[in-house]
């Protein structure tokens, strides 16, 4: 059984009890969530995880004991828990911690003053397997947390994605900018299901957990760089 066939099971995450209750009525008032847990640290977020067997976790960042970034990434790592999806929010859309969520393995991120309607879009969309991410505010994220990026030589098979064709390189670079399988394939003159089955090739290749560590993956490489269009 999928979340598609029952409700998604949501775990809340923040230190601010006030802010963990107004996002529990907001979840619990959706049809098809249903909130399972809620903690006030990133310890017990990890814990309550493995505990209530949640399809996803709305993590703050900034919490005691430890943080959401850590809570992160210790919930990708649990082999036991690798349908768990992690969306993180934070205070800032400025705030270069959240690359460092990416990269543990945070499959979006949100910023809390988020409109209601757009908070349980993003809850589907991450428990449905896509990632969550504006393509500029992560571009300008990862412009800020890298440290100089180089783009390489326009001949030149960046380091990191020798495994990768020139199709899928093409395929990751069009993934970092945000379009999805549908965009992918009407831009490249693909099918669908051929851009789908790329995407599917270079996350295995690359061993990324979903398409946000596909976005890091592209901009540490120096496969897209921070506002320059290709």
């Amino acid at each position: 059984m999928t979340t598609q066939d029952r409700d998604i099971r949501v775990l809340l995450a923040d230190d601010q009890t006030l802010v963990r209750s107004a996002f529990a009525m907001l979840v619990e008032s959706a049809p098809g969530m249903a909130v399972v847990g809620q903690a006030g640290s990133g310890r017990e977020a990890v814990e309550l995880t493995r505990a209530t067997r949640a399809d996803l976790v709305v993590m703050d960042i900034r919490m005691p004991d430890l943080d959401g970034i850590e809570a992160t990434r210790r919930i990708a790592a649990d082999e036991d828990l690798a349908g768990v999806k992690v969306l993180v929010l934070t205070t800032y859309d400025t705030d270069e911690h959240v690359v460092e969520a990416l990269r543990a393995g945070a499959s979006g991120f949100l910023v809390k003053d988020t409109q209601p309607a757009e908070l349980l879009d993003a809850i589907r969309t991450v428990a449905a397997g896509d990632a969550l991410l504006s393509p500029g505010p992560t571009a300008r994220l990862i412009a800020r947390a890298l440290r100089a990026p180089v783009a390489p030589a326009s001949d030149a098979v960046p380091p990191g994605l020798a495994p990768l064709s020139d199709r899928e390189r093409q395929v990751l670079g069009l993934v970092a900018r945000g379009l999805n399988n549908a965009e992918i394939a009407d831009t490249l003159g693909l099918s669908p299901l051929t851009a789908k089955t790329h995407v599917s090739r270079i996350m295995g290749k690359l061993a990324a957990r979903d398409r946000a560590q596909l976005v890091i993956a592209a901009y540490e490489t120096g496969l897209v760089t921070p506002g320059v269009q290709g």
